[in-house]
């Protein structure tokens, strides 16, 4: 897969049979590049602190950009485990190349005339071109390498061969490879055996681990089951504060109740008092009303009486005069409910009364008197309109309203 992705070098499983940090941090930096070359994560691993910001910087930028989840552990051993942590970024990569979606160049129309072929069937050759380029390269690196060697390999090469092999020396030889390797498995020995002495060290402070947590569990059961000196005054208080509590909320819902009353009752009334204001505004409405046609049936039969009445004596027309009135204060009276009007009329004399006078001097003050009646009348309906007007005095009671 680095291969076909035009890494410039050849990797092997072999790189990563012992951890080989530098490879893996060159192969990330290189990954990451690949996937957006205009990241600015630092490729600098030489101190340990540096490698750890290398991984967690190289693991974020691929979770977020890319959605791939990285075991930041696993990269740090740089291992055989971390082969498999880059294959997340390599096959992503790869299977984006295989892809048969590849964005074509925007050309002008002259250009796309010249140049038009399809590169869907070219992207294999184009594959193996890019793997032999990595080959060539490689391999003539390694060749140069050799080439430049040569001299000095050549010289020691017919040296070796003109030599004749002598038996003490290889003898030498073997004897000293014989101890390196005694060295190094009385080292392995040496270890094997401060491993047991490190088990029985570990076994010891596992020993007295356990004890001190039985001696942990043991105290902190007796302090459980100590009881506070200041545990019943606490449960006291708990329980007054309970009760308080209790008292507080029915408190509130009484006031709460309370207050919804209060508005209630001002609602009602503020409706009552609306009310009564329409009412007397419409009583007087109809009182004017009544006034206006009371007036102008009285000028109505004022011009009624002088017309029909010319032959009559003063004194007749007078009296047709006040029954009118009266009736037509009556007829006042009737229409207006609820208004009560205090005083006294005195009314006319009779037509008996009026027959049977026979001094003139009766006849005189009788005049005189209907004249004063009449005048009484004439200005007795303005006063009665203006007593209707008047409300009547509310009688005592113990309800406010």
């Amino acid at each position: 897969m680095m291969r076909a992705l035009g890494y410039p070098r050849l990797i092997s499983m072999e790189s990563f049979r012992t951890p080989n940090f530098m490879l893996v941090s060159e192969v990330l930096f290189w990954l990451v590049k690949r996937y957006e070359p205009q990241t600015d994560i630092s490729p600098n691993v030489e101190t340990e602190q540096d490698r750890v910001f290398f991984i967690k910087a190289v693991a974020q930028f691929m979770a977020t950009k890319a959605h791939i989840k990285l075991n930041t552990k696993n990269l740090y051993q740089a291992d055989g485990y971390a082969v498999k942590e880059l294959l997340k970024i390599t096959s992503v990569l790869y299977d984006a190349m295989n892809t048969k979606g590849v964005e074509h160049m925007n050309l002008s129309e002259e250009d796309s005339s010249k140049f038009k072929f399809d590169l869907g069937s070219k992207i294999a050759d184009l594959k193996a071109a890019r793997q032999l380029a990595s080959e060539i390269t490689s391999k003539g690196a390694s060749m140069y390498d050799l080439l430049g060697k040569e001299v000095e390999l050549r010289e020691a090469r017919t040296e070796s061969i003109a030599r004749p092999l002598e038996i003490n020396e290889a003898e030498k030889v073997m004897k000293i490879a014989i101890n390196c390797v005694m060295e190094e498995v009385q080292k392995t020995k040496d270890m094997l055996n401060n491993v047991a002495l490190d088990e029985a060290s570990l076994e010891a402070k596992i020993e007295k681990r356990k004890l001190e947590l039985e001696r942990s569990q043991k105290r902190l059961q007796t302090l459980q089951s100590v009881r506070p000196a200041f545990m019943d005054e606490y449960e006291k208080i708990e329980e007054q504060l309970q009760k308080q509590y209790s008292s507080y909320l029915e408190k509130f819902r009484n006031l709460t109740y309370l207050e919804q009353l209060l508005e209630d009752r001002r609602r009602t009334e503020q409706e009552m008092f609306e009310e009564a204001a329409n009412m007397l505004r419409l009583t007087q409405n109809r009182l004017k009303e009544e006034e206006q046609l009371l007036l102008k049936g009285a000028t109505n039969d004022d011009s009624d009486v002088e017309i029909t009445d010319d032959d009559g004596s003063d004194s007749e027309m007078q009296d047709r005069q006040t029954r009118k009135q009266h009736t037509s204060v009556g007829t006042l009276l009737q229409g207006r409910a609820g208004v009560r009007i205090v005083g006294t009329m005195q009314g006319g004399g009779t037509e008996e009364d009026e027959d049977s006078g026979d001094s003139e001097i009766d006849l005189d003050e009788d005049e005189e008197d209907d004249d004063m009646e009449d005048k009484s009348i004439e200005l007795s309906p303005r006063k009665f309109v203006l007593q209707a007007r008047k409300p009547e005095p509310l009688e005592e009671s113990d309800n406010d309203f």
